[in-house]
C-alpha cells in the first residue's frame, strides 16, 4: 500500500504543475518547494495548538488536523497567486526561457524562507494517527501488504480532491473558463473571459492542493526537511510528464504509477535503485510515447 500512498502524495503535487502548465505552458519548478513550506505550515499550526513536540497522544486531535490543513491550504495558495502576480505576470509575453528562470529564482527564494523557518535539520512532526493495521487487526494475517490507518487518511483525503478537482475543470463556470483559455489565450480574451483571473485561480487551486499534501505528508512520514520540496518536486514533475503534461487526469496517473513503480523498486531491487527504477521507465514512455501516457501532441498556441 506504501506505493499506492505515495502516489497520492505525489499525484496532488503533480496537478499543481500540470494545471499551470496546461494553461499558460509554464513548468512552475517553485511547486515542489511550495509543498515543502506547507508542511512547514501544518508543523508550526500544530505546535501552536499544544502537539508539535508530542511523540504520541490519547486519541486524534481531528480539530487541529483541520486546523492545520485549512492553514497550509491558504498559505500555499495564496503564495502561489502571489509569485504568479509578481514573478510570472510581468513575463508572460516574454520569450518562454525568461519564465522559466523566474520560476527556478522563486523556488531558490521559497528553499531559503524554509531555511529560515526551520533550520536545515530534519523536523519531526507529531504522531497523531492511530497505529493500526486493517491486515492484521481484522485478519490475523502478518504478511507483506499493510493497509494501515495512515494509508486509509490519505486515500480518504487525496482521492476527493482530485475528484473534486475534475469536477470545478468540468462542471463549473470558471473550469470550463480554464478549459477556454488553455485551447486558445487570444480566443479566450475576444469571448470576455478574464484571463488574468483565471491564471490567478488556477494558481490557487495548485496550491490548494499542495496545501493539502503537505498535511498528508507530514502525518504520514512524521517528518519534514527544507530540501524536501526538491526530491517531491522532481518525482511530481515526473509524474505529470509521464502521464501527460497538461493533462489533469494523466498527472493523477502517472504519480500512482510512479509510486507504484518506486515502490516495487525498493522492494525488489533495494531503495538505491528507486530514482533509477523510476527514471527508466520515464525514459522508455516518452521515448515511444513523447507525449506522456495520456498526452495528445498539439500545436504551438498563439
Amino acid at each position: 500500500m506504501i506505493g499506492i500512498t505515495n502516489g497520492a502524495f505525489i499525484a496532488l503535487i503533480a496537478l499543481g504543475y500540470t494545471l499551470v502548465y496546461g494553461i499558460i505552458e509554464l513548468i512552475n519548478f517553485a511547486h515542489g518547494d511550495l509543498f515543502m513550506l506547507g508542511t512547514f505550515v501544518c508543523l508550526t499550526t500544530l505546535t501552536v495548538l499544544g502537539f508539535g513536540t508530542e511523540v504520541g497522544v490519547a486519541g486524534t486531535p481531528w480539530w487541529a488536523l483541520l486546523i492545520a490543513m485549512v492553514a497550509a491550504m491558504i498559505f500555499c495558495g495564496g503564495l502561489n497567486m502571489l509569485a504568479e502576480r509578481i514573478a510570472y505576470k510581468p513575463l508572460r509575453r516574454a520569450p518562454r526561457l525568461a519564465p522559466l528562470i523566474s520560476a527556478i529564482g522563486v523556488s531558490f527564494i521559497f528553499v531559503n524562507i524554509g531555511l529560515f523557518w526551520q533550520g536545515p535539520t530534519p523536523r519531526r512532526f507529531p504522531d497523531l494517527l492511530p497505529q493500526y493495521d486493517f491486515v492484521s487487526q481484522l485478519f490475523g494475517l502478518h504478511t507483506l501488504v499493510r493497509f494501515t490507518f495512515k494509508d486509509l487518511f490519505v486515500l480518504a483525503l487525496a482521492i476527493p480532491l482530485m475528484l473534486g478537482l475534475a469536477w470545478v475543470i468540468q462542471n463549473t463556470r470558471m473550469g470550463k473558463a480554464m478549459r477556454a483559455v488553455a485551447q486558445d489565450t487570444e480566443m479566450a480574451l475576444q469571448m470576455g473571459i478574464d484571463v488574468d483571473r483565471v491564471i490567478s485561480f488556477t494558481f490557487l487551486l495548485g496550491g490548494l492542493l499542495a496545501g493539502a499534501a503537505a498535511l498528508m505528508y507530514g502525518l504520514y512520514n512524521n517528518n519534514t526537511v527544507f530540501t524536501l520540496g526538491f526530491t517531491a518536486g522532481l518525482k511530481a514533475f515526473t509524474a505529470a510528464v509521464l502521464g501527460g503534461i497538461g493533462n489533469v487526469t494523466g498527472a493523477a496517473l502517472g504519480g500512482f504509477v510512479l509510486g507504484l513503480l518506486a515502490a516495487l523498486t525498493v522492494t525488489y531491487a533495494g531503495g538505491q535503485w528507486e530514482n533509477v527504477g523510476v527514471f527508466s521507465l520515464l525514459v522508455i514512455i516518452l521515448v515511444f510515447k513523447p507525449t506522456g501516457l495520456l498526452g495528445q501532441a498539439l500545436g504551438d498556441r498563439a
